[in-house]
């Protein structure tokens, strides 16, 4: 009998799909509630630290150099009280194979998949890990299909996500480029019942794990070359998976640096709108992915997110797309780096929260990633212009997302907008009791809930007693 490939259809069939797909059968983590055992989610991945490490050198991922901007820490100390402004360094993950740090998700998916015999391999992302994936399926020789959020209904589609697709077009990969809309997630779960295809997905254990030895790299360098670990290490924020695995592989080292998030400012625009899906000038790194995955990672492809950022960060900010587009250019004038949009999020950060530093301090950003046509800062701001963003100089509180682009006047200007953690956890929490639809909470779930959200019992029973929940 055919079966059904409505919407509908699909999505009733999407734990069946999913299960077969990533070789998971994630109701064996499950409680029955809320709850569900993360950290053995974690290690079925069946690999150690040690072997993913090994993984990666097979293709040529890791092992990427930490590089100090001395230009750009002499001039964030211009605009730093005296005594203040921490040493900045990067970890330059653009030269990974496929040019971003999605290289050691993507080695491990691929691993995977050809060890349990899959043919090919399938992601849905309109960004840098579609590139990854496809990287890395051509040196296992798997087949590769990225399904891409690309266009508009007008069919225009943003210079940088074009590039990818072209891409992942030149390492063999098929691209299928749909508009933005719901119709992504049904045309993948279609395209995974059809091949029979691995879901290389963002959010399994294998490719959380595979971030993990970003992190723990990251610490072993600095404690070689520096004598200690960072004190803070700034991580951009989309889906969380990238703040995650280096959490997880910071602590996996022993390591007790200062994990910040950092995310572009898009508050008001819907990353699902049609009519807004190209006034944005970021396609990740942003808060209509930043927010909604903090306060509910259990929206991703798969039945359970590995990518939990709440459980590791210690402080979360914003910044302005202005600013941005003003930081990637500073690290080409100033240090000769030339570097894609998404690294230089958290480079933007580390350049205001150095200055909060003592000169003693330290300072890293996390990963950087590739640039190429599509992602320069003039096209990109070509493209708003068409799109009717004004693009001006002035005071960058004063950009309205899908309205105009300030670009700061000066470094001085270049600021940071504190996230309420606290809010974040609340929500969370509640939406964990409106998605698990439950009554009453166990003490199973208040321990989960804890973890999760990296609070304590009693604040998770203070945000219950809120929403009238029983315990």
């Amino acid at each position: 009998m055919t079966k059904d490939r409505s919407f509908e259809g699909l999505m009733a069939r999407k734990g069946e799909i999913m299960k077969k797909a990533v070789g998971i059968d994630y109701d064996t983590f499950e409680s029955g509630s809320i709850a569900f055992d993360y950290e053995r989610m974690m290690r079925e991945t069946g690999y150690s630290l040690q072997e993913i490490e090994s993984i990666q050198r097979e293709t040529g991922v890791g092992n990427t150099p930490i590089l100090e901007l001395k230009n750009l820490t002499k001039l964030s100390r211009r605009f730093a009280p005296s005594g203040k402004g921490a040493r900045i360094f990067v970890k330059d993950e653009a030269a990974n194979p496929s040019g971003s740090f999605k290289a050691r998700r993507a080695a491990t998916a691929c691993y995977h998949a050809q060890r349990l015999g899959y043919t090919g391999v399938i992601a849905a992302t309109s960004g840098n890990y579609g590139a990854a994936v496809a990287s890395q399926a051509a040196m296992r020789g798997l087949k590769c299909i990225i399904v891409q959020e690309c266009y508009d209904s007008r069919g225009i589609g943003q210079p940088e996500i074009v590039e990818k697709a072209r891409k992942c077009e030149a390492f063999g990969a098929e691209v299928l480029q749909l508009t933005v809309g719901p119709e992504l997630f049904s045309t993948f779960l279609m395209l995974l019942e059809e091949t029979g295809f691995f879901n290389a997905s963002l959010y399994t254990p294998f490719g959380i794990a595979g971030v993990e030895t970003l992190g723990y790299e990251l610490s072993m360098q600095f404690r070689e070359r520096k004598g200690r670990d960072p004190d803070v290490v700034v991580v951009t924020n989309a889906g969380g998976g990238n703040l995650t695995g280096t959490a997880r592989g910071l602590l996996k080292a022993g390591a007790q640096s200062q994990v910040v998030g950092a995310s572009v400012n898009l508050k008001g625009l819907h990353m699902a709108s049609d009519t807004q899906f190209n006034k944005k000038s970021f396609t990740t790194g942003h808060t209509g992915f930043g927010i909604p995955f903090s306060t509910w990672p259990d929206r991703s492809d798969v039945p359970r997110s590995a990518a939990r950022p709440l459980r590791y960060m210690d402080r979360y900010v914003t910044v302005n797309q202005g600013s941005v587009f003003y930081m990637t250019e500073t690290l080409a004038q100033l240090e000769g780096i030339e570097r894609g949009p998404a690294g230089n999020i958290a480079l933007t950060a580390a350049f205001k929260i150095a200055q909060e530093l003592d000169e003693d301090k330290m300072i890293v950003v996390q990963e950087t990633e590739y640039t190429g046509a599509g992602k320069h800062i003039q096209p990109q701001l070509t493209f708003a212009k068409e799109n009717g963003i004004e693009i001006k100089i002035g005071d960058p509180r004063e950009e309205v997302p899908g309205e105009n682009i300030v670009l700061p006047k000066d470094p001085s200007y270049i600021k940071i907008e504190e996230v309420d953690l606290e809010k974040l956890k609340k929500s969370y929490i509640r939406n964990c009791i409106e998605n698990a639809k439950s009554g009453k909470v166990t003490r199973e779930d208040l321990e989960f809930l804890a973890e999760d959200s990296k609070s304590n019992i009693e604040f998770v029973k203070n945000v219950l007693d809120e929403l009238g929940v029983k315990y």
